[in-house]
């Protein structure tokens, strides 16, 4: 019974941590390229094979009965969690700023 429980939990926490890796991923692919130059961060192309790379990790080592758990996956998606977080926290704050949508000019009127 706690055997269970444990996998249960396991398998919780690795669709948590694939959650984040997700979340990180879709919010680079809304951002606009030219806002990681305006903020001095690295390139989208470089987010995006690093997430993308994090994301295909999170994936392959989800735990059975919904994945197939490869060898050393509680490490690795415990490594491939790092770079969204740092995303999330670091990048997403900074290209924020400069990937705003802004209104038209004119207010509308014609």
């Amino acid at each position: 019974m706690l055997g269970s429980f444990q996998m249960y939990l396991f398998l919780a926490l690795s669709l948590v941590l694939l959650g984040v890796e997700v979340w990180a991923l879709v919010d680079l692919l809304r951002r606009p390229a030219s806002a990681f130059v305006a903020a001095d961060k690295r390139t989208k192309k470089f987010w995006g094979l690093v997430l993308g790379g994090a994301a295909a990790i999170g994936f392959v080592t989800i735990p059975p009965p919904l994945g197939i758990g490869i060898l050393g996956s509680s490490f690795l998606q415990f490594v491939a969690v790092v770079p969204a977080g740092i995303y999330l926290a670091d990048v997403r704050p900074a290209v924020e700023p400069y990937s705003r949508r802004r209104p038209p000019s004119g207010g509308g009127r014609w």
